[in-house]
């Protein structure tokens, strides 16, 4: 919505970088305590963050220029250089720089994603809050409750928009406190990692039929991250289906 907040000399602070700073910052001090109550070993958890934070910035990108591969071709550092992302590429890269470093560390894998997936959604819930000053990833117009965006927000101005990135962001932090809960209280902590990749994947696959911008790209009748959201929920549902197995052969 407000984007550029004030200047300090030649730099200018905008609201998106503050809430995506706030959002590692809040990620980070969610993964010490945890892995501390939960025993992970905590003086590497810094490592694991960074290497996360690195692999979810390159591979977020990647997606980004696969989703606009013409205008890739055409001007290669124009895409590079612009302020897209795509958040599904991100999760993928953030998960598979965990497993990388987990196994180098020779960690159990599954512990680490279990316990500290809650604080990517609590990271999540910043990002988009973030994305709602910047107006990027806005919603359909809309003759009913909508916001309008000012002149100079990357969302078109002057009409009323639904707010993706506030029910996004909503929902992003109710799934922290659902996985927070799960992780802390319920009956199968070990699904906690599986929840994530479940109800993440609903949120967004329903979230994409009232996206407005429509640079993401298609993959047959699904945007890409509804087409990347079908995959995800049914990884979610195997690991959930493998621990249930796991427990019935047990109890025979």
């Amino acid at each position: 919505m407000y984007n550029d907040w004030f200047h300090i000399g030649p730099v200018t602070i905008h609201g998106y970088g503050v809430m995506i700073a706030l959002g590692i910052l809040a990620a980070f001090y969610v993964c010490e305590s945890l892995g501390k109550k939960h025993g992970l070993e905590t003086e590497k958890i810094d490592n694991l963050v960074f290497i996360c934070l690195a692999a979810g910035w390159g591979c977020s990108k990647l997606f980004y220029c696969l989703t606009n591969w013409k205008t890739f071709l055409q001007n290669p550092l124009a895409v590079l250089g612009s302020g897209g992302w795509v958040v599904y590429g991100g999760i993928i890269g953030g998960i598979l720089g965990a497993m990388a470093y987990a196994k180098k560390n020779r960690w159990d894998f599954m512990k680490y994603f279990n316990t500290l997936i809650c604080s990517v959604a609590l990271a999540q819930g910043f990002g988009r809050l973030g994305c709602f000053l910047a107006g990027c990833c806005y919603g359909r117009e809309t003759s009913h409750f909508g916001v309008v965006f000012p002149e100079g927000s990357l969302a078109p101005a002057g009409v009323p928009l639904i707010p993706t990135q506030l029910i996004s962001s909503a929902l992003d932090f109710l799934l922290f406190f659902i996985l927070w809960r799960n992780l802390e209280r319920g009956k199968h902590p070990e699904d906690t990692g599986a929840l994530y990749l479940m109800l993440y994947s609903i949120g967004r696959f329903m979230i994409e039929f009232i996206r407005g911008d429509e640079i993401r790209g298609y993959i047959g009748p699904f945007t890409t991250s509804q087409f990347i959201a079908l995959f995800l929920f049914l990884l979610g549902a195997y690991l959930i289906w493998r621990r249930q197995r796991r427990e019935e052969k047990t109890a025979q």
